[in-house]
């Protein structure tokens, strides 16, 4: 069965025993005595709420790579994460971590401001906070799973010579890497690793840069061309799920190409 059949059959499901299906069985995550267990049981159940959100989720069940392209608000980023640690936590995958890569683009030039690294990246950071406290119900639980070497963030900065093995890696705001930053990300990939590459070309924080061109278009024609490898899912306004405003604003700019 092709994989593009295989999807279809996937929707023939209840949506909601899917669900379950992902966290059946989950194994507990645990690193020393002092750190904190998480299991399946700690999250809380994810019903997809659009088309394009269902499509992602099923893509993911029969074992794509996912590019998940399009508008704001439509919550790629949260249902990324979901599946992403549903995967962890399933004592059947080889995954046991991982990896959210991002380009810090708004503060390239990250050498020449104060503080340390980390500090440097953490507003890159802070959607995640939110995310995994919305998931979980506890707002330390980001920084509890990066102490317990469940989550990492990396910039694109510091990712040469490494090979990540038994990750998941959650590529976001793709639209802000070059396409060779984006090669540099996707050939760190090692055994028994997954990718879901984020992104929308309206958001391009490079589109002013005059030394750097985002290589996101190029991005999705090459990964178009992997169909065995990868499921391309388009959120298109009609997915927005942040709020009505947002949706209205939306539509109206990309309606006008602005």
């Amino acid at each position: 069965m092709s994989r593009k059949r295989a999807v279809k059959a996937a929707k023939n499901n209840s949506v909601f025993e899917l669900s379950h299906a992902l966290v059946n069985n989950s194994r507990a995550w645990e690193e020393g005595p002092k750190r904190k267990t998480w299991s399946h049981h700690d999250m809380r159940t994810l019903i997809p709420l659009t088309a394009a959100q269902e499509d992602m989720f099923h893509a993911y069940i029969n074992n794509y790579n996912i590019c998940a392209y399009g508008s704001a608000g439509t919550g790629k980023t949260f249902l990324a994460l979901y599946l992403a640690l549903t995967e962890v936590f399933n004592p059947k995958s080889p995954i046991d971590h991982i990896i959210i890569v991002r380009s810090t683009v708004p503060t390239r030039e990250v050498g020449h401001l104060p503080g340390t690294l980390t500090e440097k990246v953490a507003p890159h950071e802070e959607a995640y906070h939110s995310i995994l406290h919305e998931l979980i119900g506890k707002d330390s639980t980001y920084e509890d799973m990066k102490t317990a070497g469940l989550i990492e963030f990396k910039s694109t900065s510091f990712i040469r010579g490494t090979t990540w093995n038994n990750a998941i890696v959650i590529v976001d705001e793709s639209q802000n890497m070059t396409l060779h930053e984006f090669s540099s990300v996707i050939t760190r990939l090692g055994g028994s690793s997954k990718i879901m590459v984020l992104g929308d070309v309206h958001q391009n924080d490079l589109i002013n840069s005059r030394k750097e061109v985002s290589g996101f278009v190029d991005v999705l024609r090459l990964l178009d061309m992997m169909s065995e490898d990868f499921a391309m899912v388009r959120f298109m306004p009609q997915d927005i799920v942040r709020g009505p405003l947002v949706k209205s604003w939306i539509m109206a700019r990309e309606s006008l190409g602005v």
